[in-house]
This record gives structure tokens, sequence and C-alpha cells, in this order.
């Protein structure tokens, strides 16, 4: 995590987490926060939204990465969409484009 540029050590037992759901606008994330010195650290964890009946990860700073997690509960990898990667490189994986 970053705080004004520098790299911190904020680990993942250090910090806050918030889980915040809209269901309306249907979008899912996983945030944590806390202190490093005097500077304030926050960072999304996990955003998931869904998008055309499809499961868009937006963020994911997970160890193995949820789409492991979502492959491993049943959830199809053509239903999975890697919104982090560029559009143009999606192809290259074994998931969704869009």
């Amino acid at each position: 995590m970053k705080a004004g540029g520098v790299t911190t050590p904020l680990e993942a037992r250090q910090g806050k987490a918030f889980l915040l759901l809209d269901p309306i606008r249907e979008h899912y994330l996983l945030m944590k926060m806390g202190w490093y010195q005097d500077n304030r650290i926050k960072s999304n964890v996990i955003h998931v939204r869904l998008k055309d009946g499809k499961i868009w990860i937006e963020e994911d700073r997970t160890e193995d990465g949820i789409a492991t997690d979502l492959l491993q509960a049943g959830v199809s990898c053509e239903d999975i969409v890697l919104a982090f990667h560029p559009p143009r490189l999606r192809q290259f994986t074994e998931f969704a484009t869009a």
C-alpha cells in the first residue's frame, strides 16, 4: 500500500477491514484502513461488480486471487472478467474478455 507514494509495511493483519455492499448498483468492496506513522492508509483489497451477467473483478489484492475462490465455488471462467487487465490483454487469460 502507498501513502504519498511511499510503500508502507501495512500487512493483512494490520488496519481494519470494511465490507461495502451496494446491491442496487451491484458493486462489492473489501476495503482496509489504518495508520502508518502519521499517514492515513486506505486500500481497496477487493472490488467486484456484476455487469451483463458476469462477475467483473475490478481490483484484487489478495494472495491467491478471488477468481480462484470463485472457480472453486463452481463459477465458470466464462462468467468472470479480470477487469484489472487492459481489454486488449484479456484474450490471453482463461477468463471472459467482457
